[in-house]
């Protein structure tokens, strides 16, 4: 029965993990075995690889090896004979033949961009597969010693005073405070609330700016070799790593390289915080001259305008050996002992070593993850981009992104927020529409069918941070429908990350960055348990289903507003059917075609009441208005 009613192209599946590439992460030399299922009684006569090597394609027959459940499974070997490698699938019946990629199947030869990749030597964070991050900003998190805080009036920078601030305050507007408002959290905190970490369920920090700089955001860093003493120091950071792997847990630092603050020592505008040191600004004789972008009028390149922040030039080669290629560098410093942090979020990374005509952006990060990777082949690069950036994400620049492109966004918008890049181009003329979920369908699948699985699986997803307003702060956003964003970041392909407050609904304002960086909230009377319960769950499920960490993708339904997608092994799945209607809908999952058949197990995670129902391989499915339903799938064995 279901051979008739489920089309059998829809179950035609490959990717790049562990279930269909022998080795997902092979060396030159290497042979590894591609394999590529369908159901079995599929009308299939015959499946070809074809690959390119040497800039020319080369076929490989396929043979059918052997049958599991209700699928046949094709394979051949594939020599890693150069470091990368592209390939799809012909898959030929008695009168037709069809082309399969990562973006799905056509009947026509589709262009390579969406092959499959398979990166040789790829240096794998594998340790994020298993992640959960948590991303705080350390000032608003929690004060661990009041002894460093910084004072009223402690100094000025920029022509205004910094302001010590109450914990229960809100931040000031930047009209206000200028970002000199401080709140008091520090490193110290961080380490007395490791406890709370772990029983929330995370294994990893991502920890915003932390070198010495004059704003509360350290994006303006006047000193890249000194953890900003109000913060604790070095030593802080040290015990607070320390402490951190005790626990089994990860930190990566955030740090911008492409611009420092103009009362760093190499530049020193007007001698406002660093009053000591005479720097480029200021003498034209300096030798730092050459880091930053000067023209003969002593008028300086500020990144996106801003006067504070001089862009760094990386023609310098003296520059590229202070940041990255020394061996006492800032990449490498922070990595090695003492401190052996476990990787690095890099600020602005879409524009970093890009000025006109000289575009040295591929060569610099290359640079950077050789120096990086020599220190600590697992360490974690996370690059930050906004837009597409599957350049920077193909084995040889960074591991990841800060997911706006392919998750963030995408989820935000189909969750009732205007769509960003249109709203923030509204001067124009330009009227956000709402995203679909056959919308929200095409926007993930553009971007992971481009990417090597390899590094899908690392990617860094969040919906929030510190650049971004808080969706829950939104006033039209209910908890039901951010539940359903909070349930597909963890299930998504990749790494989920918390942003800090976010798993106790922190409160906050949606018109100005301030708004999302409110001070922690530590009244357990004043935080959402409902909220708090539902992280917890989900933090403890993504680090112990493989089927989360390394199993494959599949969207499986995407009408109206209505998607359903499946994570799975060849034993077990998840499947999330998250719907964005107003009223109650009806859905049939076809979930067939990732293995389910009517004797499989089916529960839903959080033991919603929901009248479901396994028919003819379909999963009949009940959902209210607004509603997320995450289902757990045993698959029987043969």
């Amino acid at each position: 029965m279901a051979s008739q009613i489920h089309n059998w192209i829809d179950s035609v599946y490959s990717d790049g993990s562990k279930f269909f590439v022998s080795n997902p992460n092979p060396y030159m030399g290497d042979t590894v075995v591609i394999k590529l299922r369908v159901f079995k009684w599929s009308p299939v006569k015959a499946v070809v690889l074809r690959c390119i090597k040497n800039g020319g394609d080369m076929h490989i027959k396929m043979k059918a090896v052997e049958e599991r459940g209700i699928f046949t499974y094709y394979g051949c070997e594939l020599k890693i004979s150069q470091q990368k490698i592209n390939y799809h699938f012909l898959i030929g019946t008695e009168s037709e033949t069809y082309y399969y990629n990562q973006l799905g199947i056509t009947d026509y030869p589709p262009a390579e961009e969406y092959d499959f990749k398979i990166v040789a030597g790829y240096e794998n964070p594998e340790w994020v597969k298993k992640s959960v991050f948590y991303h705080i900003f350390p000032d608003r998190f929690y004060n661990g010693n009041p002894e460093n805080d910084v004072k009223d009036n402690e100094y000025y920078f920029d022509g205004h005073p910094t302001i010590k601030k109450n914990w229960n305050e809100k931040p000031c507007e930047y009209s206000e405070g200028f970002c000199l408002d401080f709140f008091g959290g520090d490193l110290e905190g961080i380490r007395k609330k490791i406890s709370y970490l772990k029983e929330l369920g995370v294994n990893a920090l991502y920890l915003n700016p932390i070198f010495r700089a004059a704003t509360n955001h350290k994006y303006d860093c006047i000193d890249y070799f000194n953890v900003d003493p109000h913060f604790g120091g070095n030593e802080a950071l040290k015990v607070l790593a320390e402490e951190l792997h005790k626990n089994g847990m990860k930190i990566i630092l955030d740090v911008s390289v492409n611009h420092t603050g103009i009362a760093h020592k190499w530049f020193n505008r007007d001698g406002e915080f660093f009053p000591k040191c005479i720097g480029a600004y200021n003498n034209p004789d300096s030798e730092e001259r050459q880091y930053y972008y000067f023209d003969d009028n002593n008028n300086y390149h500020a990144w996106f305008g801003v006067e504070t922040l001089p862009t760094l030039n990386y023609e310098s080669e003296k520059l590229r050996d202070i940041i990255y290629r020394s061996k006492d560098s800032v990449v490498k410093k922070w990595l090695k002992p003492p401190y052996n942090i476990d990787g690095w979020r890099f600020d602005v990374g879409f524009c970093m070593a890009r000025m006109d005509e000289c575009q040295m952006h591929h060569e610099v990060w290359s640079g950077i993850r050789k120096s990086v990777k020599e220190v600590n082949p697992g360490a974690y690069i996370v690059g930050e981009h906004w837009t597409d950036c599957t350049e920077f994400l193909q084995g040889d620049k960074w591991d990841a992104c800060m997911n706006y492109f392919g998750f963030g966004l995408p989820v935000r918008w189909f969750a009732g927020e205007k769509n960003h890049f249109v709203n923030r181009m509204k001067d124009f003329g330009l009227t956000p529409s709402s995203c679909t979920a056959e919308g929200l369908k095409k926007m993930f699948m553009q971007n992971l069918a481009r990417l090597p699985y390899q590094i899908a699986l690392v990617q860094y997803n969040m919906y929030d941070s510190h650049d971004i307003s808080r969706l829950h702060n939104h006033k039209d956003i209910s908890f039901e429908t951010r539940r359903g964003v909070i349930i597909m970041q963890f299930t998504f392909p990749g790494a989920p990350a918390i942003y800090y407050g976010d798993e106790i609904t922190l409160d906050g304002t949606t018109e100005t960055v301030e708004g999302c960086r409110y001070p922690m909230v530590w009244d357990e009377d004043l935080q959402d348990k409902n909220c708090l319960n539902l992280h917890r769950v989900l933090c403890r499920l993504k680090q112990k289903e493989e089927a989360l960490q390394s199993g494959g993708f599949k969207i499986l339904y995407a009408k109206g507003y209505v998607i359903s997608y499946a994570r799975f092994t060849d034993k077990r799945a998840y499947i999330v059917v998250c719907s964005q209607e107003k009223d109650s809908v009806e859905v049939d999952i076809p979930a067939i075609v990732i293995g389910m058949t009517d004797d499989s197990r089916v529960t839903e995670v959080f033991g919603r009441f929901s009248d479901t129902k396994v028919q003819n391989g379909a999963l009949k499915v009940k959902l209210k208005p607004c509603e997320t339903l995450l289902f757990e799938v045993v698959f029987p064995q043969n």
